[in-house]
C-alpha cells in the first residue's frame, strides 16, 4: 500500500488501463511492423526502384517531425486518450486506402506519397500520448516506473518481432497488399482498447491550462519544451546522437535492408525473418535490464548496447549475400538495441517534471527523427547511384562514429545521475546533475 496524502480518498491499484495501453500499443507496433516491410516491398515491387522507396519513406516520415515538434501542447490540450484514438483511426484509413486504390487500379505514386505522409503526420502524436501516460498509469497500477518502463519496451519490441514474422510469411503467401489491409485493422482495435479502458483516468483527459487558450499561450507551452532541452547538456547530446542513428536506421529499413532482401536473400520471407530476429532478442535485451540493468552503470551498457547494435548490420550485409551470418548479427544486435530504450525512459521520467512530459517529449521526439525523411531517400540514392553494398558500408561508417559520442563527450556522464525532480516546479537545467534524456526514440 502507498502512503496517502490526508486529503486523498484511499484508491485501490487497478492496472486495468495500465494493460490496455500495453496491449494497444503491442497491437498497434505489431501492425507498424507489417506496414515497415510491407510499403517497401510494394514499392519495390511495383516501380521497381530504390529511389522511389527512398520518396515513400521521406514522404512518410517528414511529417512525423512536424507532428512531434507541435504536438506537445496540442495532446495536453486535447486529450492523452483521444489523441491516441484520433491517430489510430486516421492511421488505418491511410494504409488502408493503399492496397483499395491500387486494386481498383487508380492508385497513382503521389497519392501513395500522400496517404504515407498522411500517416506519418498522425501516427507520433498517438504514440507520445501513450508513452506519457506510462508514469501515471504505473502510479495507478501500484507498480515502479522503472517496471513499467522496461515492460512497455518489452512489449513494443515483442510486437515489432510478431508483426515482422506475420508480414514476411503474408507477402510471401498472398502478397503485400494483404499485409496493408491487416495493418489498417490493427490501428481499429488499438483505437478500440484505448477508448475503453482508459476512460475515467484522469491523466488521458483534457489538461486545462490556467489562462485563456490563445495562440501566444501555445507558443509559450511549447517554447518550454523548447528550454528545457536546448538547456540541458545531456539531453541535447542524446537527441543529436538519436537523431543521427534514427536517420541511419530510417535508411537500413526502408531501403538497404528490403533490397539487399530482395536481392541476395530470397524475398521478403527473409527480411521478415531478420527482424524477427531482431525484435526477439531486443525483447530479451530489455526483459534481462528490466531484471539486472539497475546494477550496472547506464552510461557503460548504453555505449556497449549501442555499438553492439549498429554498425555491424550495415557490414555484415554488405559483405556477405548469405541468410546465416546475418541472422546472428541481428539477433546480437537486437540484444543490444532493447537495453537502450528502458534506460532513455527511465531517465527522462526521473528528471523531466510531469507538466512538461508531453512537450518536452514532442520536442526531443521531433529532434531525434529530424534526419528520419533524408536517410530513407539517401539510401534509395545511394543504391540507384552506387549500389547496395557501397551504401551499406557507408552508412555502417558513420554509425559507428555516432555511437563513440558517448566515450567522447563529458555530458554523457550525467546519464549515471538521477536527480529528483519537483511535480510541481521544473529543474533548472544546466549542469550534468540536472540533465535529462528524451523520451525513448532509439529504433
Amino acid at each position: 500500500m502507498h502512503a496517502l496524502l490526508p486529503d486523498e480518498p484511499t484508491r485501490r491499484a487497478d492496472r486495468r488501463p495500465l494493460i490496455g495501453v500495453l496491449a494497444a500499443n503491442t497491437i498497434s507496433i505489431a501492425g507498424s511492423a507489417l506496414t515497415l516491410i510491407g510499403v517497401p516491398v510494394f514499392v519495390l515491387q511495383t516501380t521497381d526502384s530504390a529511389s522511389r522507396a527512398g520518396i515513400v519513406a521521406f514522404c512518410a516520415t517528414l511529417p512525423v517531425i512536424v507532428a512531434a515538434l507541435i504536438g506537445g501542447p496540442v495532446i495536453d490540450r486535447i486529450g492523452r486518450r483521444r489523441v491516441s484514438v484520433a491517430s489510430d483511426l486516421i492511421s488505418g484509413l491511410s494504409v488502408g486506402a493503399i492496397p483499395l486504390l491500387h486494386h481498383m487500379g487508380v492508385l497513382e505514386f503521389w497519392m501513395l506519397c500522400a496517404l504515407m505522409a498522411v500517416g506519418g503526420l498522425v501516427h507520433t502524436p498517438g504514440l507520445t500520448a501513450r508513452a506519457v501516460l506510462l508514469p501515471n498509469l504505473a502510479e495507478h497500477a501500484g507498480t515502479t516506473i522503472t517496471r513499467a518502463a522496461g515492460l512497455y519496451d518489452a512489449v513494443s519490441r515483442g510486437a515489432r518481432m510478431i508483426g515482422a514474422a506475420v508480414a514476411g510469411l503474408l507477402i510471401a503467401a498472398f502478397g503485400a497488399e494483404a499485409v496493408l489491409l491487416l495493418d489498417a485493422a490493427t490501428f481499429g482495435a488499438s483505437a478500440l482498447l484505448v477508448a475503453a479502458l482508459l476512460r475515467g483516468v484522469p491523466a488521458a483527459e483534457p489538461q486545462r491550462a490556467a489562462g485563456k487558450v490563445s495562440l501566444k499561450a501555445y507558443r509559450a507551452e511549447l517554447a518550454e519544451g523548447w528550454a528545457f532541452m536546448t538547456r540541458t547538456r545531456l539531453l541535447l547530446g542524446v537527441t543529436v546522437m538519436v537523431m543521427m542513428t534514427n536517420g541511419l536506421d530510417q535508411g537500413w529499413s526502408s531501403v538497404l535492408l528490403p533490397v539487399h532482401g530482395e536481392e541476395d536473400l530470397g524475398g521478403a520471407a527473409a527480411i521478415g525473418l531478420m527482424i524477427s530476429l531482431f525484435g526477439g532478442f531486443a525483447l530479451l535485451g530489455a526483459l534481462l535490464y528490466g531484471m539486472w540493468g539497475e546494477r550496472f552503470p547506464r552510461r557503460a551498457v548504453f555505449t556497449a548496447a549501442f555499438l553492439l547494435s549498429g554498425a555491424t548490420r550495415y557490414v555484415v550485409a554488405a559483405l556477405t549475400d548469405t541468410t546465416l551470418p546475418l541472422a546472428v548479427t541481428m539477433a546480437l544486435a537486437g540484444l543490444g538495441a532493447g537495453m537502450l530504450n528502458p534506460i532513455l525512459t527511465t531517465v527522462m521520467y526521473e528528471q523531466v517534471p510531469e507538466e512538461l512530459r508531453s512537450r518536452v517529449s514532442g520536442v526531443a521526439t521531433a529532434g531525434c527523427e529530424l534526419t528520419m525523411p533524408l536517410g530513407g531517400l539517401a539510401a534509395g540514392l545511394l543504391v540507384d547511384g552506387f549500389g547496395v553494398t557501397t551504401a551499406l558500408l557507408l552508412f555502417g561508417g558513420m554509425y559507428l562514429l555516432t555511437t563513440l559520442s558517448p566515450m567522447v563527450f563529458p555530458a554523457w556522464r550525467g546519464l549515471d545521475r538521477a536527480p529528483a525532480v519537483s511535480r510541481t516546479e521544473p529543474a533548472l537545467p544546466g549542469s550534468a546533475r540536472e540533465e535529462s534524456s528524451p523520451h525513448p526514440s532509439a529504433r
